[in-house]
């Protein structure tokens, strides 16, 4: 595991920051872990996001955003490189967003994509 600080191949907005940090003191997440942001086969494009609460594995890079330990399988950096997560909280839709560089096409949802 990763402890010197690098530079995160993604960023979180301010927005989104903030309501992982407010999701992670309602749920009364544990300390040692941290926001685990990758991806997956499926979706109805080919490939899923990874959202959730997670502690670090050996195969994992972390890296400090704001306070947040940010965790990611070294392996998904190149589905990711540049990706922004946003967080919308409006009438229409109200989520985490991500807006990656890296897809080719993504699906109506916003959650799949195709690299």
């Amino acid at each position: 595991m990763a402890t010197e600080t690098k530079t995160a191949p993604i960023g979180l907005t301010e927005k989104a920051l903030a309501e992982v940090k407010n999701i992670m003191q309602e749920k009364n997440v544990p300390a040692e872990y941290g926001l685990r942001i990758g991806v997956q086969g499926g979706g109805c494009s080919g490939m899923s996001y990874l959202l959730g609460f997670d502690k670090a594995k050996d195969s994992d890079e972390v890296y400090n955003l704001d306070g947040l330990n940010l965790i990611m399988d070294k392996k998904h950096a190149m589905y990711v490189l540049g990706m922004e997560v946003d967080f919308q909280d409006g009438l229409n839709a109200r989520g985490f967003v991500f807006n990656n560089p890296q897809a080719k096409s993504t699906c109506g949802c916003g959650s799949s994509f195709s690299a």
